[in-house]
């Protein structure tokens, strides 16, 4: 090996020491770990124990359908708004337009447990001002923490309000790069503004959209922290256990390694599936 590669490696080697130590091998880990019973001691290699279990376990396909569920009807409405939200945020006519980009980007700055915190006193079925509201037009408060509808609804508001902003954002980043020239030449042929978000504006836009259809889908694979912190663990009745708070329950409740990494290794496999599909519909649609 040439000294020049030498060297170039060895300035590689505490970054490639760590990345081995704290991200490879548990990852090596994890997955001989779903392989083994580790609830005797010393574990024992058992290849159809978590696996097995996973298939018949209808805590797992609860914990799915509910994960399913959020990233069927939360992940479209989201980048939804999120493209009419970037929309506006690059029209010329609005004011002050960077103070309106950083309200839209400040729900991911915010703590997860200050905005959890907030979103438990807003939607409380006593003082909670969202029922204020409701009973104010005259219709029933909702129990959004014990209603299973409502906690499912509760969860799709919740990180719609974290995350809209934060792919509008980088959307907004797509709308900048399109050039001036391409609507400057459909205004000329007399094309609508409408027509020309149709048919210049979203094509241009796919490739961003499709991104961040990408980063919602594994963000919504991997949801925790809203039904843990804004349902308590799930609830009412597992009605918002998704398969986050499945595999943690596993792992650091029940302390089911093995399950766990089982569960977490599912998880990742139906991320990179689902976003594959999305991908693949995308360069069809073309």
């Amino acid at each position: 090996m040439p000294l020049r590669n030498r060297v170039a490696y060895a300035f590689l080697a505490p970054y490639l020491l760590i990345f081995a130590t704290f991200w490879l091998w548990p990852i090596i880990s994890a997955f001989l770990m779903s392989f083994q019973n580790t609830r005797i001691n010393p574990w024992r290699f058992a290849p159809s124990l978590n696996w097995g279990r996973l298939i018949a376990d209808p805590a797992f396909y609860n914990a799915l359908q509910n994960t399913l569920i959020i990233l069927i009807v939360q992940v479209p409405v989201m980048i939804a708004l999120a493209t009419i939200m970037a929309v506006l945020l690059n029209s010329p006519l609005l004011k002050a337009r960077p103070l309106y980009r950083f309200a839209f980007f400040a729900p991911v700055v915010v703590g997860e447990v200050a905005y959890a915190a907030v979103f438990r006193l807003m939607f409380s079925a006593d003082f909670g001002i969202v029922n204020k509201l409701i009973t104010s037009v005259g219709l029933a408060p909702v129990a959004w923490f014990d209603n299973s509808t409502a906690a499912m609804a509760l969860i799709i508001i919740a990180v719609t309000w974290r995350w809209a902003g934060y792919n509008a954002i980088i959307i907004l980043a797509g709308l900048q790069s399109i050039p001036g020239d391409v609507y400057e030449a459909a205004t000329l042929d007399n094309v609508s503004k409408r027509q020309q978000f149709l048919h210049i504006t979203l094509p241009l836009l796919k490739p961003i959209i499709m991104f961040c259809v990408v980063l919602s889908v594994i963000g919504t694979m991997q949801l925790f922290t809203e039904p843990f912190l804004i349902t308590n663990r799930g609830g009412p009745g597992g009605a918002t256990e998704t398969l986050g708070i499945l595999l943690y329950r596993q792992g650091f409740t029940s302390l089911n390694f093995g399950y766990a990494s089982a569960i977490a290794y599912t998880i990742a496999a139906l991320a990179v599936v689902i976003s594959l599909f999305n991908l693949w519909v995308g360069r069809e649609a073309k």
